[in-house]
């Protein structure tokens, strides 16, 4: 599952190019006519364009002429896109515009006198947005965005993208791993105290929390969320008092990492959601984010994460999101321990392609859980996976 070429071209073909709406962008990335932003489905290159009448199209970034990249800088602002090998030129939603000598030079080349412009643009994809997230899919019978997330996930969506918001900055983060175990990962609130030290230590999170690991009707998508106003120092100390990961003798030398503010009415401090199958939308105390799987390989992914506030932030919200986003992000100890997981367990199984892993806790279906110590949501991505990918006949 994590190692075989054949599971990766399948999921390639049957996921990400398949029943599945993908995240390609927020909006906020391309707020003006003729913003683009190229990413990736899966491995397949796409581009992200705002159009002059301010519609979002997504693109397969592969010239109709002879398949080179299209487009190669990350983002910019351009009148239409243009291939950079032979100047074919297409509109920013696709089509194509133009192709140099077309007619030949002076009565000689030239296309065929039957070549229609109108047959060669782009691959287009559908595309819906969804209070500024931008998603995409390859399927023309997969049901409307809403549908395809139910209505828990649309709601938690909504919850944290429930206004206006502004870019802070972008990071990169490349696994050596399968990007399945980082769908697991996301999906697992059994690890996180027990992972990630500081989480724990410093109480942003701990199993003991009041929190939930709830799925879509479909068990494809996961909302997890805990309070970290439920902490109880005393049942903290006698559940993690074995525990390498809960240790009271350590303090922080700059205390203004942790000095947040409460911003949600409902007092959830952490809410991990996993929209299958690439995106995980975050809010750890006053850090948001989304992080984006790009898959490189069976033994290789690339996490991209975009780091965001509300656009009324004032100056001294911008600094602490900004601040608590060294602790997260890939260059803090959440994603950097996460980072690591995932490639001690490729490690490990590259070695032994039969082995198993045993998934269980919290009862060992794919069910909704009241705690944190639970691996349902991990099932139910798996349940989705084989249906759509078909593990049975591949291992067979």
């Amino acid at each position: 599952m994590f190692t075989d070429d054949a599971f990766y071209k399948a999921e390639q073909e049957h996921l990400f190019r398949g029943p599945t709406w993908n995240f390609v962008a927020l909006e906020a990335e391309v707020p003006n006519p003729g913003d683009f932003k190229s990413t990736f489905i899966g491995d397949t290159p796409v581009v992200v364009t705002r159009d002059k009448d301010q519609s979002l199209h997504v693109v397969v970034n592969r010239c109709a002429h002879r398949g080179a990249t299209v487009c190669r800088a990350r983002q910019g602002n351009v009148p239409h896109l243009e291939c950079v090998y032979h100047q074919w030129a297409y509109e920013l939603n696709g089509d194509l515009m133009g192709v140099p000598f077309r007619r030949g030079i002076k009565g000689k080349g030239g296309m065929p006198a039957d070549f229609d412009l109108k047959q060669h643009g782009l691959v287009k994809l559908r595309v819906e947005a969804l209070n500024g997230l931008v998603f995409a899919t390859f399927s023309q019978e997969v049901e409307p965005l809403t549908d395809y997330l139910g209505p828990l996930i649309t709601k938690h969506v909504e919850r944290i993208m429930c206004r206006p918001i502004k870019i802070l900055g972008n990071q990169r983060q490349f696994i050596h791993g399968n990007w399945k175990l980082y769908a697991e990962n996301t999906r697992d609130p059994y690890h996180a105290s027990l992972l990630h030290l500081f989480h724990n230590t410093f109480g942003l999170y701990r199993s003991t929390q009041t929190g939930e690991c709830l799925m879509d009707e479909s068990k494809r998508h996961s909302f997890l969320y805990s309070k970290a106003g439920s902490n109880d120092a005393a049942r903290d100390s006698e559940v993690y008092q074995d525990s390498r990961s809960f240790d009271t003798s350590f303090s922080l030398q700059d205390p203004s990492l942790l000095a947040g503010r409460s911003e949600f009415p409902d007092g959830i401090t952490l809410v991990i959601l996993a929209l299958y199958p690439n995106l995980i939308l975050q809010q750890i105390s006053n850090t948001l984010a989304v992080r984006q799987i790009v898959t490189h390989g069976p033994d290789s992914f690339e996490l991209v994460w975009t780091q965001f506030g509300y656009a009324d932030d004032d100056a001294e919200m911008d600094a602490i999101r900004l601040k608590q986003s060294n602790l997260i992000g890939p260059a803090g100890m959440i994603s950097m321990e996460d980072g690591e997981a995932v490639e001690i367990v490729q490690q490990a199984v590259s070695s032994d392609r039969k082995a198993r892993s045993y998934i269980a806790m919290g009862g060992g279906g794919a069910d909704d859980a009241d705690h944190l110590v639970t691996e349902g949501a991990i099932i139910g991505f798996w349940q989705n996976y084989r249906e759509m990918v078909g593990i049975e006949e591949r291992v067979s």
